[in-house]
């Protein structure tokens, strides 16, 4: 299962929308936070996508979780912003939350910087901010063979 993977896009429908066309084989599209009002609104452009999306801490009106926790092709997927986690400080609290939740794939957003790193058996993957000038995101293979994680620039 192909997944796209965002974060931070602060109002940047663009960008946003860019990159969901650069990766039509995306079946499901995750936000990571900061960007929830944008993301939603896309939606009924895409109805034959699976939209996810949790809270960030500049999503003010939203009903959205800070975290949410699914299963894809049989590995499990973490999914929060990072700001409950003091991701801007450090992995530590963010990776500890996510092997609590039996984890295969940790993805977070917050920093507004890209990383893709495995630690022990966890994927760890941050798309960067997908706004402005350096905007990336995330593109993710995931099927029950394991996981190939990919970062792309705008």
């Amino acid at each position: 299962m192909k997944i796209l993977v965002v974060s931070d896009t602060h109002g940047d429908t663009y960008s946003l929308k860019n990159a969901i066309n650069q990766r039509p084989q995306a079946e499901v599209i995750i936000h990571c936070g900061d960007g929830n009002s944008e993301f939603e609104s896309l939606r009924a452009l895409y109805p034959e996508k699976h939209f996810i999306g949790v809270k960030g801490n500049c999503d003010l009106f939203t009903n959205a979780s800070n975290i949410e926790t699914i299963t894809l092709e049989g590995k499990k997927i973490f999914v929060t912003h990072g700001h409950i986690y003091n991701a801007k400080y450090g992995l530590y609290n963010l990776v500890c939350a996510a092997r609590e939740a039996s984890a295969d794939l940790l993805l977070f957003g917050h920093t507004h910087n890209a990383l893709e790193d495995y630690d022990d058996g966890l994927y760890i993957v941050n798309p960067g901010s997908c706004h402005g000038y350096g905007a990336s995101y995330a593109y993710i293979d995931v099927s029950e063979k394991g996981i190939v994680t990919r970062h792309y620039k705008l």
